[in-house]
C-alpha cells in the first residue's frame, strides 16, 4: 500500500503561498519636518522567533559598527497541524482529469489544520505598528489565496487564512544601551489538504443496460406492454426480452 512514492509538497507549496503575502511589506520613516528619510522594506524568513531573538540579543551594544541583525524584521514558523473531522469528505470519492482512454484519477484528500505564527519584531514602537497596520485590514477575519495543490493534473483550489489572534511582548530589562526587541505574535490557522498518489483509471466505452417497463414475473420477463399508458396492450413473449424494439405482431391484443 505504501511502496509507491509520492510527493505533492503539500506544506511547503502552503507555506510559500502564505510567505509571499507578506513579503512585500515596508516602512516609512520621517524626520521632525514631515519629510520622508528611509523607506525601507521588512525582511522576511522563516523559522523560530527565539532564533533570531538570541542573535539580537548576541549583538546587545548599540555603538558597536557590527550589526548581527537588522531591526524591523519578520518570521514565520509552523505551530500546530491537526486533523480537520469537519471538512472529511467520503474517501471513496475521486477526482479525474485527462482526455483519451485513460486518465489520470486521485482519491479525495485528507483534510488538516495547519497553524502558522508570524512574528514582527522592531527596536521601536513606530516600526512595529507600522507593519502592523498593513496587515490587519486585510484579514476580517480571513484572507483568501489560490494554491496549486496538485499540478500534475491541476488541481487547484482557494485557501482561507484566518487570523486568530495578536499578541505583543516588550522586554525592558536592561540599561539604555542594550539593544531591546519588541515583539509582535499573530496567529493564523489555514486550510492544507493532503492528497494520495495520482493513477491511470480507464473510461468507460460500453454500458449494456436491460430495461424493463411494467411488471415482471418470477422468471425476471417483460410481461406485459403498455402502449397508451392507460390500459395493457397485451402480453409478450419471453423471446422479446432484451430487444431494443418491440414489434407489433409479437403483441396478443
Amino acid at each position: 500500500m505504501l511502496s509507491d512514492h509520492f510527493y505533492h509538497a503539500a506544506i511547503r507549496r502552503t507555506i510559500a503561498a502564505f510567505g509571499t503575502i507578506f513579503n512585500d511589506i515596508k516602512i516609512m520613516r520621517k524626520d521632525s519636518d514631515g519629510e520622508v528619510k528611509n523607506i525601507m522594506r521588512v525582511p522576511l524568513a522563516y523559522g523560530p522567533k527565539q532564533k533570531f531573538l538570541a542573535r539580537i540579543e548576541s549583538q546587545s551594544s548599540l555603538s558597536d559598527p557590527k550589526v548581527a541583525i537588522k531591526l524591523p524584521r519578520m518570521s514565520f514558523e509552523i505551530t500546530s497541524l491537526t486533523y480537520d473531522a469537519q471538512s472529511k469528505l467520503p474517501k471513496l470519492n475521486q477526482i479525474v482529469r485527462g482526455t483519451g482512454t485513460t486518465r489520470d484519477a486521485i482519491y479525495t484528500y485528507a483534510p488538516y489544520n495547519m497553524g502558522i505564527q508570524l512574528s514582527i519584531m522592531a527596536k521601536n514602537q513606530d516600526d512595529a505598528l507600522q507593519v502592523i497596520e498593513q496587515i490587519i485590514p486585510y484579514f476580517q477575519p480571513e484572507y483568501t489565496i489560490t494554491i496549486n495543490e496538485v499540478p500534475d493534473i491541476g488541481i487547484q483550489s482557494d485557501v482561507p487564512i484566518t487570523l486568530t489572534s495578536v499578541g505583543l511582548a516588550e522586554d525592558y530589562e536592561g540599561d539604555f544601551l542594550t539593544r531591546r526587541a519588541i515583539v509582535y505574535t499573530l496567529d493564523f490557522e489555514l486550510k492544507v489538504r493532503f492528497y494520495g498518489p495520482v493513477k491511470q483509471r480507464g473510461v468507460v466505452t460500453k454500458v449494456d443496460v436491460d430495461m424493463l417497463d411494467g411488471e415482471v414475473n418470477d422468471f425476471g420477463f417483460l410481461e406485459e406492454y403498455v402502449a397508451d399508458g392507460t390500459a395493457a396492450a397485451g402480453v409478450i413473449d419471453d423471446a422479446v426480452v432484451g430487444k431494443d424494439e418491440v414489434d407489433d405482431d409479437e403483441i396478443t391484443p
